[in-house]
């Protein structure tokens, strides 16, 4: 005769046993729906990274697998960084034609705003794009391109268009506009865009260096 204790021992394994399979079910559905949809999402958010850059560099600049030259950056405070950012290398068959560079503009007036930021060989601007801030809603939302062409007046500046001491925004003497009651936010962007422009400046010799053997010519 079965005793109390052995049948909760065998209503438990009974149990146990159910759970078990369930879970080992459910874990290879996950990795299944997991190895089926990996290669969309990949495929999505790259397409959403190249429209974003292709925002700040005009896609007849380059013929290269523009994510494929993504190289990794050490912290700089040229670029405002404190962990490794990302960089671009734009190609027109062997010869680099712009640099795509992540910077913050660590003064704003909520704390860091994100960048990218195109530079042509030639040094000039080809385009910038706020890809993140925690500016004051109504006030610092201009920088954002959904929102205001503000930001557009960047482009084709470089080290001396305008001379050095008009890098600054309208108010403190400087060629760039900005809105009255808000130069916090203005002036943080045109600073961390003129650092960038002396940043590429700087290393402009390594970003003219072949192409890695890994990376694709289109």
């Amino acid at each position: 005769m079965t005793s109390p204790i052995q049948f909760a021992l065998k209503n438990a394994l009974r149990t146990g046993t159910i759970l078990f399979v369930f879970a080992l079910f459910g874990t290879a559905m996950l990795a299944f729906t997991h190895d089926r949809t990996e290669p969309t999402i990949t495929r999505s958010q790259q397409a959403e990274k190249l429209a974003l850059i292709n925002q700040v560099l005009p896609a007849a600049l380059y013929d290269n697998d523009l994510l494929a030259s993504q190289q990794s950056v050490l912290p700089d405070d040229l670029l405002g960084t404190r962990q490794p950012s990302a960089r671009w290398i734009a190609r027109r068959g062997d010869a680099v034609t712009a640099v795509v560079l992540e910077a913050i503009a660590p003064d704003g007036y909520s704390g860091d705003i994100a960048l990218l930021i195109g530079i042509g060989i030639d040094g000039n601007v080809t385009g910038v794009r706020v890809t993140a801030h925690r500016e004051t809603p109504g006030l610092g939302d201009y920088i954002d391109r959904a929102k205001s062409a503000w930001i557009d007046q960047f482009a084709d500046k470089s080290l001396t268009n305008p001379a050095p001491k008009h890098w600054k925004v309208a108010k403190d003497g400087g060629a760039f506009d900005a809105r009255a009651g808000a130069t916090i936010t203005p002036r943080a962007v045109v600073k961390a865009v003129r650092n960038a422009l002396d940043y590429f400046a700087r290393h402009r010799a390594a970003f003219v260096a072949p192409p890695p053997a890994k990376e694709k010519i289109a």
